[in-house]
């Protein structure tokens, strides 16, 4: 197999060979969806293979090439009457420039319509007169001489709001002066919406990340039919587990140097979980990162050690970002957490940049966001119904992981003696180390942060923040094992069991200074082993220990594991960690 990885060329995949993972078939439930479409899914998700698909299966110019194209595929062999029937133009939005002036990000947008614009002429043989400094008359023009031919344009927008987003990233006020009153961008999107009432425009499928944009500009465009949280459309972009696994399937073949099923389990791990809709049965693999991963291990017939694809990379500012808004920073130790942290009442479809700003107020407008930009997802709903969110997989982790790292540990020696306090432990089983690390830097740190709450979950992200390891773990929290949920577990990477790295597994209990009766200076006068000799320290480390134990016997039959190591963990406030190896 040849793996398309980067590439977004129907084309060029079905014509030359690539796999293709089909999903022309849903061509008919798009046109019954509505003329003018929203579809939204996070960076890297296959958008643009899936506007040119929809490009090539409509464009008049490639009748000549359905067979070729479509004729293995579910729609080549039912398909629609609207099939080779329109003139087809395409504008992506991630080409325009979003650093300057106003009038300079007015006049890249100018261009680049413009250039669609020419380019639309040009591949069908039409004359257009083009206005270089208004591309909403080119626009106009172009629809005019379409429609003396008798056909209809299908206008294709892929990443509507990369543009703005950037801009609203870095300028605010720039931000508003495209979107909002007379803004360009709000200008343009009103003459697609004038275009499609009988001027020749005919159809619109409009792909983004967010919605945020689309609610600025709503009474500029406000006719198109949001269809990404359709059941339906869960898996029109991404692939699911038994499409991954039938390909791991056929990789391995006699190959005996790596499993299919160890790296399905692997891929599981770290690109699954996505669920865009509420009804969704299946969750949905991340394909730019599933392909990222396919591709390197038939090149190198091995796991990439690096499992983040640093095309994703720039993700985390969007998790910079959120983390600078009011609360922000605590929406990302919730999430981080696990559990049914992450809770609202509803997923916010349309919401304004002033909302998602104000977003003190309410958590569900930086929920909803982080759930577009695909660093959550939808995890069920709660007892009251309530839409619960989680973080989809580990690489996604990784960002939440790496953002808390700066924010709360950005020296270069902070990052020297976390490596150094881990290292220790994942070779050794020796915690006190990075014990020692989090009472004497980590709880100083916590200490000046303006959290609303203290109790074992700031204890359990401090250790997943000093001992994350992609490279070396698959490390999960909240897994679910024997009726309960295992807090913390590091499990070796199967392509890194050579080395000497322990499987380990944690357990976190929590004690407050008033529960103990003592003060700060009280328990740093003591040593570790007097600590844990007071009743109710001793109690919390047997209950740890006894949870540590039952969860790790689930956990060696689940992965077939051999000599797994279970610790008990109790914070006793921000000021002292008490822990124990759990024996049988």
């Amino acid at each position: 197999m040849k793996f398309p990885y980067g590439l977004s060329d129907f084309s060029k995949l079905i014509l030359d060979g690539y796999f293709y993972q089909d999903r022309s078939g849903c061509i008919p439930l798009l046109e019954a969806a509505g003329d003018q479409l929203v579809f939204i899914r996070p960076r890297c998700f296959g958008k643009s293979l899936l506007l040119s698909m929809l490009e090539h299966y409509y464009d008049l110019n490639r009748a000549g090439q359905f067979e070729a194209l479509f004729g293995a595929l579910a729609v080549g062999k039912n398909p629609t009457p609207l099939r080779n029937q329109y003139f087809v133009m395409k504008w992506d939005f991630s080409l325009v420039k979003s650093q300057g002036e106003v009038r300079e990000l007015e006049a890249a947008l100018h261009r680049h319509i413009n250039l669609c614009v020419e380019h639309c002429a040009q591949r069908y043989g039409l004359t257009v007169h083009v206005d270089a400094d208004d591309a909403i008359y080119s626009f106009g023009a172009l629809l005019n001489v379409i429609q003396a031919t008798g056909h209809k344009l299908y206008l294709l927008i892929d990443e509507y709001d990369n543009f703005a987003n950037e801009v609203l990233m870095s300028r605010q006020g720039h931000y508003e002066a495209l979107l909002y009153g007379e803004g360009l961008l709000k200008t343009v999107f009103k003459a697609v919406k004038a275009a499609a009432g009988g001027q020749g425009l005919d159809r619109v499928f409009i792909t983004g990340v967010s919605p945020v944009v689309m609610s600025d500009m709503t009474s500029g465009y406000n006719v198109a039919e949001n269809i990404y949280l359709n059941t339906e459309f869960n898996d029109l972009c991404g692939f699911t587990e038994r499409e991954i696994a039938g390909v791991l399937e056929r990789m391995a073949g006699e190959n005996s140097a790596w499993s299919a099923t160890q790296a399905l389990d692997t891929m599981r791990t770290f690109y699954n979980g996505y669920r865009f809709c509420d009804q969704a049965v299946d969750s949905i693999y991340n394909p730019t990162l599933s392909l990222y991963f396919l591709k390197h291990l038939q090149k190198h017939g091995e796991y990439p050690d690096q499992m983040l694809d640093e095309n994703l990379a720039m993700d985390r500012n969007k998790l910079v970002y959120i983390s600078r808004l009011p609360h922000g920073e605590e929406i990302l130790i919730k999430a981080l957490s696990g559990g049914d942290a992450l809770s609202i009442r509803q997923l916010a479809r349309r919401f304004g940049v002033e909302d998602m700003l104000n977003a003190a107020k309410d958590q569900t407008f930086m929920l909803s966001l982080l759930y577009y930009f695909g660093v959550l997802t939808l995890a069920g709903a709660g007892r009251l119904g309530n839409r619960l969110l989680k973080i989809p997989n580990l690489v996604a982790e990784q960002l939440y992981v790496e953002r808390m790292q700066d924010l709360l540990l950005p020296t270069y020696e902070d990052r020297i003696a976390i490596h150094d306090a881990a290292d220790t432990f994942y070779l050794y089983g020796d915690l006190q180390p990075l014990c020692d690390f989090i009472e004497q830097r980590y709880f100083k740190v916590l200490s000046l942060r303006d959290y609303r709450w203290s109790n074992e979950l700031l204890i359990k992200i401090a250790f997943m923040t000093l001992l994350f390891n992609d490279n070396l773990y698959m490390m999960v929290s909240e897994t679910e094992v024997d009726h309960g949920y295992i807090d913390l577990s590091l499990i070796v990477r199967p392509d890194k069991r050579q080395y000497q790295a322990l499987d380990l597994l944690l357990e976190f209990k929590y004690l407050s200074l008033k529960e103990l009766d003592l003060s700060g200076q009280e328990l740093a006068a003591r040593s570790r082993d007097a600590l844990a000799q007071l009743p109710a320290v001793a109690a919390k480390l047997e209950e740890a220990a006894e949870q540590a134990q039952r969860y790790g016997a689930a956990l060696t039959a689940r992965y077939g594991l051999t000599g797994l190591r279970c610790y008990a963990v109790v914070a006793l406030g921000f000021e002292r960690v008490v822990f124990m190896e759990c024996t049988d």
